[in-house]
């Protein structure tokens, strides 16, 4: 949710900001703008240029000539006040000296609001993000210099932040903070950048530095020094970024969402290569920090994630408990703190998030470990706050995702659920025969997803009649039911038609009097045990004049059940849910395209839920 650029250096700086905030678009934003000084210049020491949209209307907004080498930018995903110009960052100070771009929400702010207005500051915007820049200018002008300024308005403020300022008389440095929103420094060769996301600068450098909570910075051309609320420097150093541009390019295909599913098979064979174990039959996962005797003492895992990594995360309990035999459910972790949760010694928590800097996740851990309890997390963006913060885990290794909606993230999640329950499995009671079983499984899985890919087309002629209905069950049982619930997460948030996952085993209880013509289901029919009651449940909906299109194994005799069938390769009983997800995200995917949507943008959506 929202970006930040900004830039001080021999460059141009709009150019580089523009660039950034382009690389910063699957974020999810509905505004831009930036703000540029230009000490040479006696009649606009500075310019603010902002517009509703997208970051190309703000750069058709931009003027021929907007001179300076310092500057910030800023996407913005509305939270205080409508998407608007007005309300778009960088916001102004009253006196024009202060410019500020911010991540975050600030909780006091209608406090901080009613007390400027109180004193006399016209306030121009909606936004809690305005107060800042005018507590800042308070306090320049009671003779502090822009860091101490910076640190004297933070005091004031209650909430989480990632900010950005620039003083005009000081315009040779950017002045930064940071407290539960994500904030990096960029090294170049005499200039220095400042970004919410590595993607934004990694064209101009590898080379970051990761802010922690609490931190203050100042950045210049010839480097940065960092320090604390009580004016204590911080020992910061570069790390070199696991991430090239070229990662970042659509490589020949029409959107990152379709390149990012044809990515799957490399990437799950990269993500397992060293991490199974055929000697023992389980898996090398030492980032846990735990020895068998460590694992031996949990008796309960607790999963907790948002969105699409809370399905994935109940799909990974169910491996769990089957491999395992231990009892394993799923939260979502924007609920678990609020309810005051039993933290147990002897549970562990394991929280999922692909960025890594999820807020209700990065919550949720700090909630379990102030209470005493032990968690790991499956994370794909090392030196995030989630994975700095666990007490172990497993990184995804899944490579940059800038799709929205997301794929292969998601996978790479299930695969990291296998490979836990495996180890879990084996320090209980699941046998060495067993261990190699699920071995063989998941080395098959690449290949498999290869199958399912190479039936791209079946799956999009599919897609495209499921396009036409205004509305949409998935459903599946059991080890279905979480693949039908990210099926629909997918069809709902690129296609914007709605689209609701139910138990098979509930649709008599309700859902049923939805069934028409006019609203196809998509049936999760694995060849398991519950093969025949799903094709009962399919005929049931038949039988109402529903459409069924159903994502089953060769084989499963679906008779006049289903009025098509996707096909999708066997594999171990408690490892084919991660198969059975790959085709819902094609039928989304061509879907969305069918419907002429943005499919790596969609609208009211960010790539990283960084606010609560």
């Amino acid at each position: 949710m929202c970006g930040i650029v900004g830039y001080v250096g021999p460059q141009q700086a709009a150019p580089v900001l523009v660039e950034g905030l382009t690389r910063l678009e699957y974020r999810g934003y509905d505004s831009a703008g930036v703000a540029v000084l230009n000490p040479r210049s006696s009649v606009h020491p500075s310019r603010v240029v902002r517009a509703r949209g997208r970051v190309r209307d703000l750069e058709a907004a931009l003027p021929a000539r907007l001179a300076g080498t310092t500057g910030i930018g800023h996407t913005r995903w509305a939270t205080h006040g409508e998407p608007s110009e007005r309300n778009a960052h960088p916001h102004t100070s009253a006196d024009g000296r202060v410019h500020v771009v911010h991540n975050g929400i600030i909780d006091n702010f209608a406090t901080l609001r009613s007390r400027l207005a109180d004193d006399g500051v016209d306030l121009t915007s909606d936004t809690d993000t305005e107060v800042v820049a005018h507590l800042v200018a308070r306090e320049l002008d009671a003779g502090l210099s822009v860091e101490d300024a910076v640190r004297a308005a933070v005091a004031q403020i209650d909430g989480t932040y990632a900010l950005a300022v620039l003083d005009v008389e000081t315009p040779d440095r950017v002045v930064v903070a940071r407290n539960g929103s994500p904030l990096l420094l960029g090294v170049g060769d005499g200039e220095m950048f400042v970004a919410s996301d590595p993607a934004a600068i990694v064209r101009h450098t590898s080379q970051v530095v990761l802010l922690d909570d609490g931190d203050f910075a100042t950045v210049t051309a010839d480097g940065f020094h960092s320090f604390t609320a009580g004016e204590e420097r911080t020992a910061r150093s570069a790390v070199t970024l696991d991430l090239t541009v070229e990662e970042l390019e659509l490589d020949g295909h029409a959107h990152f969402m379709h390149k990012e599913i044809h990515e799957q098979p490399d990437s799950v064979e990269r993500m397992l290569t060293g991490r199974l174990d055929d000697r023992f039959g389980t898996a090398k996962l030492a980032g846990l920090n735990l020895e068998p005797r460590d694992l031996r003492r949990f008796d309960r895992v607790k999963v907790l994630g948002c969105g699409s990594a809370y399905y994935v995360g109940q799909l990974g309990a169910s491996m769990i408990e089957d491999l395992a035999r231990i009892p394993a459910d799923a939260e979502p972790a924007s609920e678990f703190r609020y309810r005051n949760p039993i933290i147990e010694p002897t549970t562990l928590y394991v929280v999922v998030s692909q960025s890594g800097e999820t807020a209700d996740t990065l919550f949720a851990v700090r909630e379990v470990q102030r209470k005493g309890g032990t968690v790991v997390g499956l994370v794909n963006a090392v030196g995030s706050s989630i994975a700095r913060e666990v007490d172990g885990g497993i990184y995804l290794h899944a490579g940059p995702e800038v799709a929205v909606a997301s794929t292969k993230a998601l996978t790479h999640m299930s695969i990291g659920f296998a490979l836990l329950a495996l180890v879990l499995g084996r320090v209980h009671d699941l046998s060495y025969a067993d261990g190699r079983r699920i071995i063989a499984g998941l080395r098959a899985i690449p290949g498999q997803i290869r199958e399912i890919l190479a039936d791209e087309e079946a799956l999009a002629e599919a897609a495209r009649e499921l396009a036409t209905a205004a509305s949409l069950f998935f459903v599946g049982r059991v080890r279905g039911y979480p693949v039908a619930r990210e099926g629909a997460q997918k069809f709902k948030e690129i296609t914007y038609r709605h689209a609701e996952a139910y138990p098979t085993s509930e649709l008599k209880h309700g859902p049923l009097a939805l069934i028409s013509p006019e609203l196809p289901s998509v049936a999760i029919i694995p060849d398991d045990d519950l093969v025949e009651r799903n094709i009962t449940a399919a005929q049931e909906i038949r039988a109402r004049g529903g459409a069924v299109v159903a994502i089953t194994h060769p084989g499963v005799e679906l008779g006049d059940a289903a009025t098509s069938r996707i096909e999708v390769p066997r594999n171990e009983v408690e490892l084919d849910p991660i198969l059975l997800t790959i085709p819902t995200q094609l039928l989304g995917y061509h879907a969305a395209v069918a419907l002429g949507e943005d499919v790596d943008r969609p609208r009211n959506l960010a790539k990283s839920v960084t606010v609560e």
